[in-house]
């Protein structure tokens, strides 16, 4: 008995060390042996079919949780106080998840995958962004251009890495944990205004770069309307947020929306902060790198029940980046096809996303080149000072 329990203990003492080993183990970096027509010819094709009547379902299921949620919270203040102390957080914390599932279908229809149809796609995710205060054709244009750079050094969009000369002068207080907390939190509570607003964390231009200018750096001339377009239904949605505040007061608005907007504001900052950065995960400079090996810096993760109020964006966000068109509904099923194919490219790590936020932000501070010398315009994350 002694030793089939010793036996045991060996194996799952090897199943963890290989678990260890396999968050550690960089991701391939060479240029992968398959090609995009592969990995499509391995999908089923199904995958590829966008339902009008399935994806405004997801529409309406969304709006019918965020209205009943609503409803609750308009007997919280008739609840004892110390009942009010527990409804309020769960009420915010609920409906910010919802509304991070709102806007992954207005992402959708960024990316011309909630119908067959353009305007369809463009009303819809105008309607469901504006609401949340974000410019939709703004957004929708600059998170195209995250999508054709990623993985690039010089062009991506969002959280561009650095190398260790181009950092400011804090950078190395953020591997304190003390300074490392505060930033974390300021980031979650207003990164997401501050990068729509500033374009915090976002491609560095030659010039002034906001996703509420039409002129702006990040668009082009033909782009300008759509952005004015933009601007006008953000500035509506204020609008009717004011009207909100002077009819049932500013203390109410803070509690039905402003709270739950700031829970979103941390989901959308975690969430994308995630899905590209890891230790184990390559950047190219313009000598290296090509759209396919870009595609590759991705990483699933888990975010456990969230997954599915998320419809997903979490754990198939690799597939996402393969197929932008492709609905998330058939998302799962095209990441298990494709898996086999990848192999060692496909990244996929389960650490709890609150743990892993912590982690990623101390160890991945900037950028050096592969340290045996071989492939010059590939680097890696490093926190060493």
């Amino acid at each position: 008995m002694g030793e089939v329990g010793h036996s045991m203990k060996n194996r799952t003492r090897t199943k963890s060390e290989e678990k260890l080993q396999s968050s550690k183990t960089r991701v391939p970096h060479e240029k992968p042996p398959f090609t995009l027509s592969d990995l499509k010819k391995a999908v089923p094709p199904h995958c590829f079919e966008r339902s009008l009547v399935r994806s405004f379902y997801y529409v309406f299921h969304d709006l019918a949780i965020l209205s009943f949620l609503y409803y609750v919270a308009t007997y919280i203040p008739f609840l004892p106080q110390y009942y009010r102390f527990v409804a309020w957080p769960l009420y915010w914390v609920c409906q910010g998840c919802v509304q991070l599932g709102i806007l992954v279908i207005g992402h959708e229809c960024g990316h011309h995958a909630f119908s067959d149809y353009q305007w369809v796609d463009d009303t819809v995710g105008f309607f469901l962004h504006s609401s949340q205060l974000i410019p939709f054709f703004s957004w929708k244009y600059s998170h195209r251009r995250h999508h054709a750079n990623t993985g690039s050094i010089e062009h991506d969009e969002v959280f561009p890495t650095k190398s260790k000369s181009e950092l400011p002068w804090f950078a190395q207080t953020l591997v304190n944990p003390v300074t490392r907390l505060v930033t974390l939190v300021g980031s979650l509570l207003v990164g997401w205004p501050l990068y729509l607003i500033f374009n915090m964390n976002g491609r560095v231009y030659d010039r002034f770069a906001s996703h509420y200018d039409p002129r702006s750096p990040i668009f082009n001339k033909r782009e300008r309307l759509q952005i004015y377009i933009s601007d006008a239904g953000v500035m509506l949605t204020s609008f009717i947020l004011y009207k909100i505040a002077a009819e049932k007061g500013f203390v109410w608005l803070v509690c039905v929306y402003g709270v739950p907007y700031l829970i979103l504001n941390a989901f959308i900052v975690t969430i994308t902060f995630l899905q590209h950065t890891h230790t184990t995960l390559p950047h190219y400079d313009t000598s290296e790198w090509n759209w396919l090996r870009g595609v590759l810096v991705t990483v699933d993760r888990d975010y456990g029940i969230l997954n599915k109020v998320f419809h997903n964006i979490t754990d198939t966000h690799y597939v996402h980046h393969l197929f932008t068109t492709m609905p998330h509904y058939h998302a799962k099923e095209a990441t298990e096809a494709v898996k086999p194919i990848l192999g060692d490219y496909y990244k996929f790590d389960s650490t709890p996303f609150l743990k892993a936020m912590w982690r990623e932000a101390s160890q991945c501070i900037y950028v050096q080149q592969d340290v045996d010398g071989k492939s010059k315009g590939v680097h890696w994350y490093n926190n060493k000072f």
